[in-house]
Order: C-alpha cells, then sequence, then structure tokens
C-alpha cells in the first residue's frame, strides 16, 4: 500500500514537540510524498504544513492541580481530534510526547480503529507500571530517544524502536564540547529558569535571588538570563535587577550553555542540552505544593533531572521544591566553582552522557516507521 495522500493525525501539545514533530513531518513528507497532516502544533508545525486545528500554546498546562481546571476543554479538544480524525479518513496518529494528554487520545483513537505511533516516550519509567500498560494496549509502536527505553519497553512486550535523541540533529549541538576546567578568571554563571509561565513564576526569583548571593561571594561573577514563553512576567520579576545580570536576546540559551562557567538550570531537556557543552549545573525544580506532594508519592525513580535519569546515577546536584532555596543555590554553585577537580570531573562526565545518545537522523529514522505503518508494514 501506497502512503502517497495519506491523511494524518499529529499531536504535540509543547514547544518541545513542536520543534520535534515539525521534523518529523518534513521526513514523512520526503519519504511519502504528499500527506495531509493536521492536528495539534505550534509555528514550526505549521510551516512544515501541518494544518493546526489547535495551537499548542493552548495546551502547555503543567502540574497535577493546575491541569484539574483545564480538564473540560482538554476534553472537549480530544472528543474534536477524533471527530477530525474519523472524518478526514485518518490513517495513523503519531503523538507526541504530552502523556497526560497523548495516553488518553490514545486510548480513543484506539477505540475507533486507527492506528497509534507514539514518538519521544512518556516518562513512565518514573511514573510505575499501569500507563506501561496502557501504552501496550493502545499504541501500536513506539519510539524512543533515550537509550535505556528500548529495552524497558520491550520487556513489557511494547513495539518499540530506539531512534537516537532530535536534539542531536541540532547545528549548535552537532559536536560536543571538550570537557572544561576552571580557567581562574571570573566565572560567568547562565540562568535558565523555564519557558513555561508557572516555570517562571516559581523559578526566576529564587535564581535571581541566588545570583545575589554568589555576586556578593564570589567578586567579579557576571550572570546571564536567557528567557523564553511570559515576556510580560519575565519583565515583572526582572524589573530592578543589578547590573551584575545580563538579560540575554531571545534565542541566546546554547549560547549561554556554551559560554557559561556554570549553570542554573530548571530541571527538564535544557539539562541534557547542556551536557552537550560540559558546562557544569545545579538543577532547579519546584512545583505548586499539592501537584509535589502528590507527584511525590508517584514517581519511582530517585532522581528528576534528565541528565540524572540518563546517567543512571546523580551525577548534577538537584534541588527540588523546598531544598530550592536561594541559598542552597547559591551554595551549590560556588561549591563547584571552587573545586577544579570536581568541576573537571563533572564536566568529562556530562559529555559522556551527551554521547550515549546515539546518533543524528532520529527524525528521519521515526518517520520511516511512521511511513511504513501508512504502508501497512511492520518495520
Amino acid at each position: 500500500m501506497d502512503c502517497r495522500g495519506s491523511s494524518v493525525l499529529i499531536v504535540a501539545g509543547e514547544a518541545s514537540g513542536d520543534l520535534h514533530a515539525s521534523k518529523l513531518v518534513s521526513e514523512l513528507v520526503a519519504a511519502c510524498g504528499e500527506v495531509r497532516v493536521f492536528g495539534v502544533g505550534g509555528d514550526r508545525m505549521r510551516d512544515a504544513g501541518v494544518e493546526i486545528l489547535h495551537h499548542s500554546d493552548e495546551f502547555a498546562v503543567t502540574g497535577l492541580v493546575e491541569v484539574v481546571a483545564h480538564i473540560p476543554r482538554l476534553r472537549r479538544a480530544m472528543g474534536g481530534l477524533v471527530n477530525e480524525a474519523r472524518a478526514r479518513d485518518a490513517r495513523l496518529a503519531v503523538l507526541v510526547d504530552y502523556p497526560g494528554f497523548n495516553l488518553l487520545l490514545a486510548r480513543r483513537l484506539k477505540a475507533v480503529g486507527i492506528p497509534v505511533f507514539y514518538y519521544i516516550s512518556p516518562q513512565v519509567w518514573a511514573w510505575g507500571e499501569r500507563r506501561v500498560r496502557a501504552i501496550a494496549r493502545d499504541v501500536d509502536r513506539m519510539a524512543v530517544i533515550l537509550p535505556f527505553e528500548e529495552g524497558f519497553y520491550r520487556e513489557r512486550g511494547v513495539a518499540v524502536d530506539f531512534v537516537g535523541h532530535p536534539l542531536l540533529e541540532e547545528p549548535a549541538l552537532a559536536e560536543p564540547g571538550p570537557p572544561k576546567t576552571l580557567s581562574g578568571g571570573p566565572p560567568i554563571v547562565g540562568i535558565l529558569p523555564g519557558s513555561r509561565p508557572n516555570e517562571l513564576e516559581r523559578h526566576l526569583p529564587v535564581m535571581l535571588e541566588a545570583a545575589d548571593l554568589l555576586h556578593e561571594r564570589i567578586p567579579g561573577a557576571r550572570f546571564r538570563l536567557a528567557l523564553a514563553g511570559d515576556a510580560g512576567l519575565a519583565g515583572a520579576v526582572t524589573a530592578g535587577i543589578g547590573d551584575h545580570i545580563e538579560i540575554a536576546p531571545p534565542g541566546s540559551a546554547y549560547e549561554i550553555m556554551r559560554g557559561s562557567t556554570a549553570l542554573i538550570v530548571s530541571s527538564g531537556t535544557a539539562t541534557i542540552e547542556a551536557a552537550c557543552f560540559g558546562t557544569p549545573m545545579v538543577i532547579v525544580y519546584r512545583m505548586q505544593p499539592v501537584s509535589f506532594a502528590v507527584g511525590r508519592r508517584l514517581v519511582r525513580i530517585p532522581d528528576i533531572g534528565l541528565v540524572n535519569v540518563v546517567a543512571g546515577e546523580r551525577v548534577v546536584p538537584e534541588l527540588v521544591q523546598g531544598d530550592a532555596t536561594a541559598a542552597r543555590i547559591a551554595h551549590e554553585v560556588a561549591a563547584l566553582l571552587e573545586d577544579g577537580e570536581r568541576y573537571a570531573s563533572l564536566s568529562a562526565r556530562l559529555v559522556a552522557v551527551w554521547k550515549t545518545l546515539g546518533e543524528p537522523g532520529a527524525s528521519a529514522r521515526a518517520a520511516r516507521i511512521a511511513a511504513s505503518m501508512l504502508k501497512g508494514g511492520a518495520s
């Protein structure tokens, strides 16, 4: 069966998913020729030719409690997507990350006979076995981007392929940097608080306070702040900051990761990206208190920082919730900057973690799987 002209539903509910999904769509078009792709995504997916029914900005909600308020709207959107997929005779649904929504959507799509390809695994290895059973039931094929995930899923009966990490396709991340050593000059500390409004609200003030404490402790220390997301909120928080903190232009995150001596970074993909440059970091994460209390009961792994999860051990310090105070952040960063041996060892370990992520070409490999499913094949 030819995949040319097929109708495909694709759902990416966050900015990172929009980026990775756009590349998959471009590769799918290259593999199949013309395909009709529609669904949920952002500007990058639109530029790749996807008909956007809902912009991913509408879906950018995190935290268990925060999601509850949006459940009625998300349910309506889910029902609309299923109806659109049936009306357009979709031959495949490609679901990208965003598990709180996409795993429920997978079940409804499976019920109406639409095959499901899941790209970028939900972190079910952190949340226990219940979701794995749902994936085995509702997902026809899974493509994972972290090396340990393939064995995890295969042992649990999921049809799965490790395709490598799509970050390896970013030009700025094409080659891992050499491990760093302390130069002896005044350090530059990068601050990456995250892009979602709730991340900015909870991380940015305490990170800026930590920068002030570090500036007092380490004369000459400079700070570069990478901002994305809610510019109004960020502007309100950063009003009146000291001249030792520079607000970098939009799109400067990789430059900051590369050029900084150390980083204060929100838990997430940024921790893996920073590993490419070998830049030692301290991971910070805060949640709404009730969300944290519930999540702590559910999470089954000791670390939340993605770079630590991939490493299989706590390589980088993590400060979570009540531990994420300005004084603790400043202390951990200073400890890195004042111990040259520890600093160099950590930098080398981070580069080694990056090198476990596979080879470039994840998007093309994932697209070939999707094309095969459209053609009715198994590989």
